[in-house]
C-alpha cells in the first residue's frame, strides 16, 4: 500500500459484515486480544480485517504524512479499497482509536461505521506521546546517523520481523528525518481546536457516521474520561457507553509483567464482541 508492504490477516467468511481492528501504541496484530477480537467478531458472522500498520510488527517502516497516524490512516484505507472490504467498520483502541477516527475521517468512503475505546487525550497524556514515539528517534538522528536510529530497541521488532526495514531506516535522510520526528511530534500538541490529534473539532463535527465510544476510566490519565466524553458530544452521531471491564483495566494491563503469559494491553479485547456486534446490527441493520 503507497508502494508499502502491509502484513495482514483476514478472518471469517466471504461476504460477511467487513470489519478492522486496529491495536494501539505500535503494537501488532498478533499481540494478545487483537486476533481474538477479531476471531470473536467471526464468529458473529462478520469478516474481520487485522492488520500492522507501517512502524509496527512485519510491515515496511514508512516517515511522510504530516503524522504518523495520518500516514497509517491513509494506509489502511487504501489497504481497505485493496481487499474490497470498504465500507468498513472501523474499530480500535488508543492509537487504534485514533487511527480509526482518522482513517473515517479523511477516507469517508471507506467507513460504514466507527468504534473507539480508549482514546489519548489530556494534557499530559498527549505530551507523554509525543515524547514517547519521537523523541528516542529524533536524538538518535540528532546526535548520530540513521544507523544509530536503527539500533534503537524501540525498532527492534519491526527490524526482526522484516529485516529489509533495516535498509529503509539507512536511505533516510538525516535531516528529514529529524524534521519528520520534529513534525510527528509537534502533531501531539494539546492546543488548538484538536481534542484528538489530528482530527480537527469541526471536521469531527461533520463525522455523521453512525458511531460507538466507550468511556475511560477516571482512573486512566492516558486516555482521559473526558476526552471519550467529549468525543461523543462531538460526533454526531454517536452513543457514549459504558466498556466491559473495571475502571482500572487499562492501568493493570500497564503494570502487567511483560512477556507473562495470557498478558499485555489487548487481552481484555474479546469481551467488547458482544457490544460491538449488537450496535452494529442495530445502526447497521
Amino acid at each position: 500500500m503507497n508502494a508499502l508492504s502491509v502484513s495482514y490477516e483476514v478472518i471469517g467468511d466471504e461476504g460477511a459484515r467487513p470489519w478492522v481492528i486496529t491495536p494501539g501504541g505500535r503494537f501488532s496484530k498478533d499481540s494478545p486480544g487483537v486476533r481474538e477480537l477479531a476471531a470473536a467478531l467471526a464468529e458473529r458472522g462478520n469478516r474481520v480485517l487485522i492488520w500492522d500498520r507501517p512502524n509496527c510488527g512485519a510491515s515496511d517502516v514508512c516517515f511522510t504524512g504530516p503524522s504518523e497516524s495520518a500516514m497509517q490512516a491513509d494506509t489502511l484505507a487504501e489497504l481497505l479499497q485493496h481487499l474490497g472490504l470498504a465500507p468498513a467498520v472501523i474499530a480500535g483502541g488508543s492509537g487504534g482509536a485514533r487511527v480509526s477516527l482518522l482513517t473515517a475521517a479523511r477516507h469517508r468512503d471507506v467507513a460504514s461505521a466507527l468504534a473507539t475505546w480508549w482514546i489519548s487525550g489530556g494534557v499530559f497524556g498527549l505530551m507523554v506521546l509525543g515524547v514517547h514515539y519521537c523523541s528516542g528517534s529524533l536524538k538518535a538522528a540528532w546526535n548520530g546517523t540513521m544507523a544509530d536510529v536503527a539500533a534503537l530497541p524501540e525498532w527492534a521488532e519491526v527490524i526482526e520481523r522484516n529485516p529489509a526495514n533495516r535498509e529503509l531506516f539507512l536511505r533516510q535522510d538525516r535531516a528529514e528525518f529529524v524534521a519528520t520526528m520534529e513534525r510527528w511530534m509537534g502533531a501531539y500538541c494539546p492546543c488548538g481546536d484538536e481534542l484528538v490529534p489530528g482530527l480537527a473539532d469541526a471536521d469531527a463535527r461533520r463525522l455523521d457516521l453512525p458511531a460507538l465510544v466507550f468511556r475511560s476510566g477516571a482512573s486512566d490519565y492516558n486516555h482521559t474520561r473526558v476526552t471519550s466524553e467529549n468525543l461523543a458530544k462531538l460526533l454526531p452521531n454517536a452513543r457514549l457507553v459504558e466498556p466491559p471491564w473495571g475502571d482500572t483495566e487499562w492501568n493493570d494491563r500497564s503494570s502487567a509483567r511483560p512477556g507473562a503469559s495470557g498478558e499485555g494491553l489487548f487481552v481484555g479485547w474479546p469481551a467488547l464482541a458482544p457490544v460491538l456486534q449488537d450496535w452494529a446490527d442495530e445502526v447497521l441493520g
